[in-house]
């Protein structure tokens, strides 16, 4: 099965071109996620932190 997967990608004209643009999505991607995380807001992180652990008026009343 594998070598019938090669033998047809070998085929295709261009296909090297395929991995070298995933590289490229992951990399900018990674990168873009870097620089926010370095210059995001110390509240806006303080913030986002805390969400976990605040209590949900709403849900708590539909409980009751």
């Amino acid at each position: 099965m594998l070598k019938f997967v090669k033998n047809y990608m070998e085929t295709i004209d261009g296909v090297a071109t395929y991995p070298m643009i995933s590289l490229l999505i992951f990399f900018v991607f990674f990168a873009i996620l870097f620089w926010w995380v370095f210059t995001a807001s110390k509240e806006h992180i303080t913030e986002v932190s805390r969400i976990p652990l605040e209590e949900d008026t709403n849900q708590n009343k539909q409980t009751l």
